[in-house]
């Protein structure tokens, strides 16, 4: 009985035991199934086109970059078609002819081309940038596995004109410095795609044809700089610069109305179409990171990357300051001795022997040092950073160019009545060109600050405006009163003061001299300047002329001032800025 209990149980648990296993396959089954319905029904598609992506090979089609156009309309930048040669490993069927052709037309080394050939890889570039008519050559060979791709390059028609406000692109297209990189996103485009079927070879199915996506071309970018102008700046610039054996020499035309800058010239430049090419002679013996520190120093735009002492034409910036805060005035008189003490220190004026008695107004026309400094201390600590602030002297000016840099100003807890002193008449601190011009246009327009730029509209190819560009509303740094009170005293400096070789006959200029010292003091360098402007009742334009390190006479009113008055000469009557009939009584003064 026992026994058969036994069995009975142990049936029993076998039982069982295939039931549940019976359950478990049950189980699994229906969960295959489930899954299976899953993969069929709701992720058929995406499966579908992750088997399709396996089978498909892409190709991109760089987009036509937009062009840059000048105030005219004259393209400063464009494209040129070229071409991508590249090859697919797997559908090369003659790889020595591959090679022996491609190293042939392309001039390159055959080994390099080989070793490209020969690489196991979806798809290989062998060159880009080629011309034209090689690729097309190349194609005509119809070698398996060449590909023959239309490519653009940027094209830059008038050479290194403009060639720091510009920039350039590198090999995929991409803006690197200058307008080019900071408008990249207007000028870039879409690039498209050539889609090919293969089979599990990787092996271009014949009869499935080519399937594209077309690329969109960027947008036209129209600037304020004018071609002419910039063309003629940048010939006074080089003629400066040669006859002075100068380092450098910047010169900046804008609008003081608005901002729009008409040319930037900064000699030497660079050939825009080879950026990558150092000056003949200059590049020997670097090494990689030598060179593209010297790249760099090339590309540099000394109006915007770099601060100077500005010397002299910062008397602008404290006298508007002064007369805004009321503590001085045109009739105020001053007693120069050839200097000024300040606590234990003697700070001299240009004229050793001093100017004697003088009103503000001849004190600016002398350019002296007393006067300013002794405005700055009536201004006193408090007021000077104040009015840095209110002019705008302590941010950027927000221009459309990459790179810009900051003022270099004293801590205002580290600033003492000698710094103060030196601040007064233009040294111990540092600002851009650009700034100065910024400022001082702020100054003169009326008392409103203006945001200097050079993009205008954006376009399409065929001209439908995109877009307006926009620049912040100026606010009021100075009153209309003020700004009134420093055209004329400008325009004093001009016709008879230190900025007198800028004067021209028929024209009312506005302006200021300066000459300052680059540290250490000890080089001995100098750096020689003018800002002016005219119509000096209602400006029109402004111009800053920067000489680094002029050789021999370096006075900014003797070798600066000359420069600008050739350039308001010439490009005055292109800008329908007509000289004014001068009276008897003018004529006699």
């Amino acid at each position: 009985m026992e026994k058969e209990h036994d069995r009975g149980r142990i049936h029993t648990f076998h039982r069982k035991k295939i039931v549940l296993i019976f359950a478990l396959c049950g189980g699994v089954l229906l969960f295959l199934i489930g899954r299976l319905g899953k993969l069929m029904l709701y992720d058929s598609e995406y499966y579908s086109q992750k088997a399709q992506q396996l089978h498909e090979r892409e190709r991109d089609i760089k987009a036509a970059r937009g062009r840059i156009l000048d105030a005219n309309g004259t393209v400063l930048a464009d494209n040129k078609a070229v071409c991508t040669i590249s090859v697919i490993h797997s559908q090369i069927k003659e790889p020595e002819k591959v090679i022996e052709v491609l190293s042939a037309e392309l001039g390159m080394d055959e080994e390099k081309v080989r070793k490209r050939v020969e690489k196991v890889s979806s798809i290989e570039r062998i060159q880009t940038n080629v011309e034209k008519e090689v690729g097309d050559r190349i194609r005509e060979y119809n070698l398996a596995g060449v590909k023959v791709d239309e490519d653009f390059r940027r094209y830059y028609p008038f050479g290194e004109l403009a060639s720091k406000v510009l920039g350039f692109t590198g090999s995929d297209n991409q803006g690197i410095v200058g307008l080019e990189v900071k408008y990249d996103d207007v000028l870039a485009g879409d690039a498209g795609q050539i889609l090919t079927m293969t089979d599990a070879r990787g092996v271009e199915l014949a009869d499935t044809g080519e399937s594209r996506l077309e690329p969109v071309e960027g947008y036209d970018l129209y600037i304020s700089l004018d071609r002419n102008i910039q063309e003629y700046v940048q010939q006074a610039a080089y003629r400066v610069m040669e006859q002075k054996q100068a380092d450098s020499v910047s010169i900046l035309l804008m609008r003081p109305d608005n901002g729009e800058i008409l040319a930037m010239a900064n000699v030497p430049e660079f050939d825009l179409n080879d950026p990558f090419t150092l000056p003949e002679g200059t590049d020997d013996g670097l090494t990689d990171a030598e060179k593209q520190d010297a790249l760099n120093q090339m590309w540099r735009n000394g109006c915007l990357n770099d601060t100077y002492e500005p010397g002299s034409t910062f008397k602008i910036i404290t006298a508007a300051a002064g007369l805004e805060e009321g503590v001085v005035s045109l009739t105020d008189t001053f007693s120069c001795p050839g200097y000024k003490i300040v606590e234990d220190r003697r700070i001299r004026c240009h004229k050793t022997a001093g100017h004697g008695a003088e009103t503000f107004v001849q004190g600016a026309m002398n350019s002296c040092n007393p006067v300013f400094i002794e405005v700055g201390l009536r201004l006193g600590i408090d007021n000077i950073y104040k009015y840095f602030n209110q002019f705008g002297l302590m941010t950027k000016t927000g221009i459309d160019l990459p790179g810009e840099a900051a003022t270099i100003m004293h801590k205002k807890e580290n600033m003492g009545l000698v710094e103060l002193a030196t601040v007064s008449f233009g040294q111990s601190f540092q600002i851009t060109p650009v700034q100065l011009a910024a400022t001082v246009s702020s100054i003169i327009n009326g008392g409103l600050r203006v945001t200097p730029h050079f993009g205008v509209e954006v376009r399409t190819k065929d001209g439908t405006l995109v877009e307006v560009c926009q620049y912040p509303e100026g606010e009021r740094i100075v009153s209309e009163e003020t700004s009134e009170k420093m055209r004329y005293i400008l325009e004093q400096v001009v016709d008879g003061g230190s900025g007198k070789n800028a004067y021209i006959e028929g024209y009312h200029i506005g302006g200021k001299t300066a000459t300052s010292e680059t540290l250490p003091r000890s080089a001995h360098k100098y750096i020689s300047s003018f800002i002016g402007f005219t119509p000096a009742s209602a400006p029109q334009v402004l111009g800053l002329c920067v000489i680094r390190n002029p050789q021999g006479t370096y006075y900014g009113g003797t070798i600066a001032a000359p420069v600008m008055k050739d350039i308001f000469e010439n490009i005055l009557p292109y800008l329908g800025i007509e000289k004014e009939e001068t009276t008897e009584t003018e004529s006699e003064s």
